[in-house]
């Protein structure tokens, strides 16, 4: 099976479906430090680069797959900036949440059987202008479909389908006659332990620390994150310290710091973790900082977020994808090809690969056997 990638970032969704028989021949993407990285880690190199809402862009999109033979799937993953509730300036007509426009016209152009469609929960109830008319976006999908597919749409979460992460999301799945179905939730969930356990690959780390293996080092942080978080035990926040908690002094007076109880805050070793962000890097972000282990004298360990590569065995990745670009210097440190800015950005952003591996599964065989072989008799 054929498939074209749209919004692909740099492709951590079609990870592994070539084990499902579905070569991605075709994809798209905005930014070309994406596109390029794209390329660094995919066979297929029929990257375009490029914005999807200029015509040129979708005629090249359309014409490359038509020199593949046409495809059979199209997988469009749109930014979820616009509608995610994290976004709380959001815009009312936010040009984000219009991709999709330009993604359903490429379906029909393309003649694709299946088109999987990913975004947050919210995009259920988002709206967009078209034809100067307020439409819900899934509405609009449905109107551009042909008239014998149907549109499914379920909030999945890649905890339930093999991944040590809770992460949210609203899959649509579109197809003739409504043939293919969302996926089963697993019955076992992973947990943060299971991921990143393992003290010889993922060992304690301090402030600005490395390790022996690539991309597994812990970023310098703020001293005073440091002593509230060293405070803080393992799945609780540094709000709910008595004493080391987040503050800031003000003219020589000591003043608690407001926020969100899940900022500050260690993750659980015997749970999956929290959703990862584009600011998984920051300590004062949403549910970032590593478990920690107790240590002798009552505080606890790791006072740090999680290292690039326990980012990407918590997104169900293989921990040795970035060593390529990591290279042995004199002193016994790493250099990177690529900044740990960027690569926690892209995990930030990712569709979950084996989220995605468990929907594409499900896509059904064949329904029209290929018709019997006609005999031929002669009568003499």
């Amino acid at each position: 099976m054929k498939a074209l990638s749209l919004f692909s970032n740099v492709g951590f969704g079609e990870y592994y479906l070539s084990s499902a028989g579905v070569d991605v021949v075709v994809a798209n993407e905005l930014l070309q430090d994406r596109a390029d990285f794209y390329k660094k880690i995919h066979s297929n190199q029929n990257m375009i680069c490029g914005d999807i809402c200029e015509t040129s862009v979708q005629d090249s999109i359309i014409s490359a797959c038509r020199d593949q033979g046409g495809v059979d799937l199209v997988i469009a993953t749109p930014p979820c900036q616009g509608m995610s509730v994290a976004n709380a300036q959001k815009s009312k007509d936010d040009i984000r949440n219009k991709l999709i426009v330009h993604a359903m016209h490429i379906f029909n152009e393309v003649g694709a059987r299946y088109m999987l469609i990913e975004n947050v929960p919210g995009m259920a109830n988002t709206f967009i202008n078209y034809n100067n008319k307020a439409v819900k976006i899934y509405d609009f999908i449905k109107s551009k479909i042909p008239d014998d597919f149907e549109c499914k749409t379920k909030v999945l979460n890649g905890k339930d389908f093999g991944t040590p992460q809770s992460r949210s999301r609203s899959i649509c799945l579109i197809s003739k006659n409504g043939e293919w179905e969302h996926p089963e939730p697993h019955q076992y969930i992973p947990t943060v332990f299971e991921a990143i356990g393992d003290e010889e690959e993922f060992c304690s780390l301090r402030n600005g620390q490395h390790s022996n293996f690539p991309w597994h080092f812990a970023p310098k942080h703020n001293p005073h994150h440091i002593i509230w978080m060293s405070n803080t035990s393992t799945g609780n926040t540094a709000f709910d310290n008595a004493i080391h908690y987040p503050k800031v002094t003000e003219d020589g007076v000591i003043r608690r710091i407001k926020g969100f109880k899940t900022t500050y805050k260690r993750m659980e070793w015997d749970k999956p973790a929290p959703t990862v962000t584009m600011t998984n890097g920051s300590i004062s972000s949403q549910n970032n900082v590593h478990p920690g282990r107790k240590l002798h004298d009552g505080t606890y360990s790791d006072a740090r977020v999680l290292s690039v590569r326990e980012i990407l065995a918590i997104c169900g990745l293989p921990t040795d994808l970035f060593d390529k670009f990591a290279h042995i210097q004199s002193d016994l440190t790493f250099k990177y090809d690529y900044s740990p800015n960027f690569m926690r950005k892209v995990l930030g952003e990712l569709f979950l690969p084996k989220m995605c591996l468990e929907i594409i599964k499900t896509i059904p065989e064949e329904i029209e056997s290929p018709p019997e072989p006609q005999l031929e008799f002669s009568f003499a």
